[in-house]
């Protein structure tokens, strides 16, 4: 027993676990910035989405001052208020989306080139040189901020202005326009309060006619928009034609339904009661057989 005891105690001591290893630390990889994902498109998309944001991209001689004026344009739109911007796409009378973010604007408000100003307010205004391009600061009043846009439009563009203009004028009393289109209506009305007070917006300014297009847009876009909403017009009252026909067709059918229903259910009715009455003679029949096939002997025999 000594020795195997002597034996025992002399076992090695168990040898301790070694520590971890301590724990790797990597740096933490950087977004990807909207600059960086600018730079890696090719110049024709880069100037085709300056164009977009009412940037002129033959300004920039290299892709990197570009890419800058994209984002320093984006970084811009997203400083902006979204009802300042719907406000401005509501003057301009173009269409958009409810859910629309601040660029999708920002690009259908690069798309006016109206300079009669009326119905924006000084936000809006304010707004609408930001995305211009014009120096205005916060607190200027509106007089000011009209006269600094319209400092901003060239000689050439207001000389092709009054010359498109002109002709504007020239057919609407060629063609004697004397109704206006439909009222803007792809955003409602909002309120300062939101509620039922009084609106802090302007209401839009009245529907372009075909003068205000052409001056805009010159002989062929104004004449190519007035035709496009013309269609557009025509295409959508045939299509309320349409709709109310199916709503009628709809409606007779439902009617006829319902008749057949309750014919149906009247005849199912008729049936049951049918049954019923039959039910019950048959069970008065037997009733009357058993009692007299009870009854009738017995009294025979006695």
């Amino acid at each position: 027993m000594s020795n195997e005891s002597t034996e025992i105690q002399r076992l090695p001591e168990p040898v301790p676990p070694l520590p971890p290893p301590p724990p790797v630390l990597r740096e933490p990889v950087p977004a990807r910035e909207p600059q960086r994902q600018l730079a890696e498109l090719p110049r024709d998309e880069l100037e085709a989405l300056a164009d977009d944001f009412g940037l002129d991209p033959t300004r920039y001689k290299t892709t990197q001052h570009l890419v800058a004026a994209l984002h320093d344009r984006r970084q811009l739109i997203a400083g902006i208020e979204r009802d300042a911007l719907l406000e401005v796409v509501r003057w301009g009378r173009r269409p958009v989306m409810m859910n629309a973010t601040k660029e999708q604007i920002a690009q259908e408000i690069a798309k006016i080139k109206s300079m009669k100003f009326a119905g924006l307010s000084q936000r809006g205004l304010i707004a609408l040189a930001h995305l211009r391009g014009v120096s205005v600061k916060a607190g200027d009043p509106v007089p000011l901020l009209i006269k600094k846009l319209k400092q901003k439009e060239s000689l050439f563009h207001k000389i092709g202005r009054a010359r498109r203009a002109a002709i504007g004028s020239m057919v609407s009393k060629i063609i004697g326009e004397e109704q206006r289109p439909a009222e803007y209506h792809y955003l409602p009305t909002q309120n300062q309060d939101g509620g039922g007070g009084e609106s802090s917006i302007p209401p839009p300014r009245p529907a372009h006619s075909i003068k205000e297009e052409i001056e805009e847009a010159g002989l062929v876009g104004g004449l190519t928009n007035r035709i496009k909403k013309s269609a557009d017009s025509y295409l959508n009252q045939k299509l309320d034609e349409i709709e109310s026909r199916i709503d009628r067709k709809l409606d007779e059918i439902d009617r006829r339904l319902a008749e057949w229903r309750d014919k149906e259910i009247a005849n199912r009715i008729r049936i049951l009661k049918i049954t019923l009455w039959a039910s019950v003679i048959v069970g008065v029949v037997s009733l009357i057989y058993a009692y007299l096939k009870e009854y009738v002997p017995a009294l025979l025999g006695h």
